[in-house]
């Protein structure tokens, strides 16, 4: 069974009781870092976002039976009031209980269902090449972002380019971005930018420090539409396939005179640090 896998399984036989991510990332035997970072990549969300939407949706599911009033429902779901539970219910399904509770149906609400591996994302990588790099810094633009959120990114990418000039002393070469500062309910810092050697951060820009590491790079070759599909192909299948546990730094995209921006065509890097 997969990290993933013994998460999900752990989270459907714990979705009625309080738990943390730290006791289900010592249950998978990974660093809460790294069982973020994969589950955000395969599913979309934090596990703790992930668990919020199963309980809000077993709700919703209750109250279209009509099986209870809505304070018990709430209390199963893990709010400790009528009026916590209609916030998270309205913010995730855009409706209030007591209308599906009068509708009987849960026909048009997205509603959570346990996350099964999705195989036709699945697609054929190289192994990755394992790699020693000295610790460097990149200054650029950022933003905070999910994987459900990440096309932030793509304009991201175009503002930078009118920042370029701006940075210091920049390492030609290579662009690169960073994933770095990732949280419990999935939210992570993704950084545009440039290695520099210099402290120094423009106004409006933002930096990183990516320490020395060993890691695990793979390529992800074609089209910049496919890019999604080989990185969860590498969170989910690569890096357990090659028996490597991820680091909790930065891991990073490498972007080189290989990769054409203008055509989005070309070979990527992503170097994935390993312990």
């Amino acid at each position: 069974m997969s990290v993933l896998e013994k998460a999900i399984w752990y989270l459907e036989l714990n979705v009625a009781r309080s738990l943390t991510l730290a006791e289900l990332a010592d249950h998978c035997a990974v660093t809460p870092w790294h069982l973020s970072r994969l589950f955000q990549g395969a599913v979309g969300l934090g596990p703790m976002s992930y668990l919020r939407a199963r309980r809000l949706t077993l709700a919703a599911e209750a109250l279209a039976r009509g099986d209870q009033d809505i304070l018990p429902i709430a209390l199963d779901a893990g709010y400790g009031s009528h009026e916590a539970f209609t916030r998270a219910f309205v913010g995730l399904f855009g409706v209030l209980p007591s209308t599906v509770r009068q509708a009987g149906t849960t026909d048009n609400l997205p509603l959570m269902e346990p996350w099964t591996m999705r195989k036709d994302m699945i697609i054929d990588i190289a192994a990755p090449e394992l790699r020693e790099r000295d610790a460097f810094r990149v200054t650029g633009l950022s933003t905070r972002c999910t994987f459900e959120t990440n096309s932030v990114i793509s304009k991201l990418w175009g503002d930078f380019d009118q920042h370029c000039a701006a940075i210091p002393s920049p390492v030609p070469g290579a662009c690169y971005g960073v994933c770095c500062d990732m949280e419990a309910d999935g939210h992570f810092r993704y950084v545009a930018g440039l290695a520099t050697p210099s402290s120094h951060v423009p106004e409006g820009l933002d930096t990183v420090e990516i320490p020395a590491s060993r890691y695990a790079v793979f390529k992800h070759v074609g089209h910049l539409s496919g890019f999604n599909k080989t990185v969860y192909t590498v969170w989910n299948k690569g890096l357990p396939d090659a028996g490597l546990t991820p680091a909790k730094t930065p891991d990073f995209e490498l972007y080189d005179e290989r990769f054409d921006a203008q055509t989005c065509m070309g070979t990527v890097e992503i170097w994935i640090p390993i312990v």
